[in-house]
Order: structure tokens, then sequence, then C-alpha cells
């Protein structure tokens, strides 16, 4: 008998290991940001290329299949910590993303450079476009699609109902605002002149969110602005984002002669999240904008989202 026990523990490992790899495979058929349809059937080794993307797996408690993420991943703490790094997601190289062998990647629409993600679309591996909209709808496309594409559904619809109910409340909460706050955003200086947001980008969708008026919405993307331009707009607050290394602060800020006769700065009205807080548009978004809202509303009635509560968290939809 004893001769027989080794063959059937081999036996029996191999049978755990099949029933794994097919509790993880799935016959999926998604349609990406790029209007590809991408056929998966494995997901069990995932590269996660977006702050958002890597925030969406984990709310949908697919931590365990993610094998590789990328440098705007930092929520939560342990995706950049514990796993693999491709890079910054405009600067893939596909031959480190491909050699990691995943059996799926989903990256944020935006990702780059476009060479690379023409290699990365070409291979073999499904390859996913993540639509990156700057509302509550594109939250919930996001998190329909990532499901879909993991084979998660039931966890997806739970998340969608989760950051439904939290972007509601961010509406009810929205609806005190009379007169909204014009504000503006700015990104970083160069050469001493200030680089703005205008439409159709995430922070004129979180001012947006948050019940305030982009002053720089005549023009779209990213642009540096001259002096004249910012003292026309005549801002009554000013956002930036906090990152590592490169924050900027009120007194930086408003030193600048663009600034300094601003009604922001004579009111010291500067405000700052975390940057994928802020700018992510994942689960924690509606969050974000609520914050946003209570520093250029600091009258409004404090109000509590669903998500708030331990069990309607980030983690409730994980199993």
């Amino acid at each position: 008998m004893k001769s027989l026990q080794h063959p059937i523990r081999l036996a029996a490992c191999a049978a755990l290991v099949t029933w794994w790899a097919v509790a993880l495979s799935h016959g999926a058929n998604v349609r990406d940001a790029s209007g590809r349809n991408v056929a998966i059937s494995d997901a069990s080794r995932v590269v996660s290329i977006g702050g958002a993307v890597t925030e969406i797996l984990y709310a949908l408690g697919q931590d365990k299949r993610v094998i590789a993420v990328d440098t705007t991943s930092l929520y939560p703490p342990d995706a950049l910590r514990t796993k693999p790094n491709v890079g910054y997601f405009r600067q893939l190289s596909p031959e480190g993303v491909i050699g990691l062998a995943p059996s799926l990647i989903l990256a944020a629409d935006g990702a780059g450079p476009k060479e690379a993600v023409s290699v990365l679309e070409a291979a073999t591996i499904p390859f996913v476009r993540i639509p990156d909209h700057y509302d509550g709808a594109g939250i919930l496309e996001k998190i329909k699609i990532i499901a879909a594409a993991t084979g998660t559904e039931r966890q997806g619809e739970c998340l969608e109902r989760v950051v439904s109910g939290d972007l509601a409340a961010l509406s009810t909460l929205r609806s005190q605002i009379k007169t909204p706050a014009r504000a503006m955003f700015i990104l970083s200086f160069m050469n001493g002149k200030a680089m703005v947001a205008g439409r159709g980008t995430a922070a004129d969708g979180i001012m947006r969110m948050a019940g305030a008026t982009n002053v720089f919405s005549e023009f779209e993307g990213y642009k540096i602005v001259n002096d004249e331009a910012v003292l026309a707009a005549a801002p009554e607050a000013v956002l930036a984002m906090q990152r590592a290394g490169l924050d900027l602060d009120a007194a930086s800020v408003f030193s600048h002669a663009a600034f300094r006769e601003t009604p922001a700065a004579r009111n010291s009205r500067f405000f700052s999240l975390d940057g994928l807080y802020m700018l992510g548009f994942g689960p924690r978004t509606a969050r974000a904008a609520r914050d946003l809202g209570r520093l250029l509303y600091p009258d409004m009635k404090p109000a509590a989202l669903p998500s708030d509560s331990a069990e309607r968290g980030d983690q409730a939809c994980a199993q």
C-alpha cells in the first residue's frame, strides 16, 4: 500500500491544479475602448496597467490573479509594494510585459507609447483597453468591463451597486450648492507658466463632480497659459494633486505673479488631494469628490456615503 501513496498524492495534486485552472478560466468576449472585440479564455495571470484598473481588480477580490502592475497602481498600497512593476503606464516596454507570461493584459486607455501598445495588441495575449471617461457613468463602465474580462460579474454587480449608491448620495449632497465655485486645476509650472486643466480631463471631471466650475473649460486637455489668462479667469479656488516629490502648495503657487491677485490667493483657497484618489476615477472617486466639495464649500452639511461604512467599503465585494 505504501508504494501507491505517492502516485495517489500526485493524482490528487494534479486534480487540484486542474480544478484551479478551470476555476480561473472562462470564455468572455469584451469590447474595449478601441472598439476591438477581445476574446478571453484565461484570466489567471493578469498584468494590470493603470491605477484605477488595479484598484478595481483588488476591489473585486482578484489581487491573487494580478502578477504585475504599473507605477500608477498606488492603491491599495500593497499592489505596487508586492507585485512586479512594469513601469509607467505611458512608457511601457512590450518585452517587459510579455516576458511575465500573462494570460490577460488590462490597460487603461491612454497607455503607451503607441508603438508599444500596437505590439501588445498584436500579440497572442488578450489585451483589453479599459475606457476612461471622467464621470460617474465612466467609473461604472470600467467596473463592468473589468468584471466581464475576469469572469467576476457577480462581484462586479456588487461593486457597481456600492459605487452607484455613492454617486447618488454625492448628487444629493451637490444639490445643496447654490453658486458653484469658480475653480482651476494646476498640474505644474513650465518655465514659470502654469499648466492647467481644460475640459475632457480627469481634473475637469472631478471639479464637476464636486460641484465646481472649471474656469478653463474653453479648451480641451492640459495647456500652458500665460499670466494674463490666469488673472482674467479670476479663480476663486486653485486645486492641485499631491504626488511624491512634485507637490505644489499654496505658498509656491500664490507667490507667482499670475496668481497673486486672484480671489483664490486673497482668500487663501488652495486645496490638494492625493493624485490617484482625486483623479483616478475608480471606486473611491465619489468619496474624493465629496471630500473636495467639503473643502470648496465649508458650510455644506456633512454627509456620509454608503461606502464609508466598514461593511460597504473597498473590500465589500471582494468575496
